[in-house]
């Protein structure tokens, strides 16, 4: 028996559940991490989109993998994204995407963020004059054994538009 403090004991057993509590305890920790390390491949194609990064995020999305926007059963898949990323940070080349919060539950990686940007043009039909936005966004990531598989995600674009037009 091996003392732990004061007059606690542990058997062979309760040392054999300890240390394998303590491995699977690793591993998790080490794929959540994983999980997380994906998540952000999506968000660097529109801080920093480049074949580097566009690279990363096909890597780490699955070949079906789907982004919901709405409630209208469409989606995008993976590589529309890569255009769109290019547009929009040609489009607003000051972007900052922040990722202020990520919280994984079991196969779903909750994603809070701030998007601030100054478009160049008229944007939603609106001409910003030179305004900007700074919103909030919420996405919902579905991993499943390593791989981005579903995105579901919303952006504040009313208040952007608000901001944009001076209100």
């Amino acid at each position: 028996m091996i003392k732990i403090s004061g007059d606690t004991t542990m058997n062979a057993f309760q040392k054999t559940l300890a240390a394998a509590t303590l491995g699977l305890s690793v591993i998790a920790t080490s794929a959540a991490a994983d999980d997380l390390a994906a998540v952000q491949t999506f968000y660097d194609i529109f801080t920093n989109p480049s074949p580097e990064t566009h690279a990363a995020f096909l890597a780490a999305a699955s070949e079906d993998w789907k982004s919901f926007a709405d409630y209208s059963g469409e989606y995008q898949v993976r590589e529309e994204y890569l255009p769109i990323s290019e547009g929009i940070a040609a489009f607003m080349p000051d972007l900052e995407f922040t990722i202020e919060a990520m919280h994984q539950d079991g196969n779903f990686v909750t994603v809070r963020s701030r998007s601030k940007a100054t478009p160049a043009g008229e944007f939603m039909g609106i001409d910003p004059e030179g305004r900007g936005f700074d919103i909030m966004n919420i996405d919902i990531h579905e991993v499943r054994d390593g791989k981005l598989v579903n995105l579901w995600h919303i952006e504040d674009w009313a208040t952007a538009m608000q901001q944009m037009s001076g209100q």
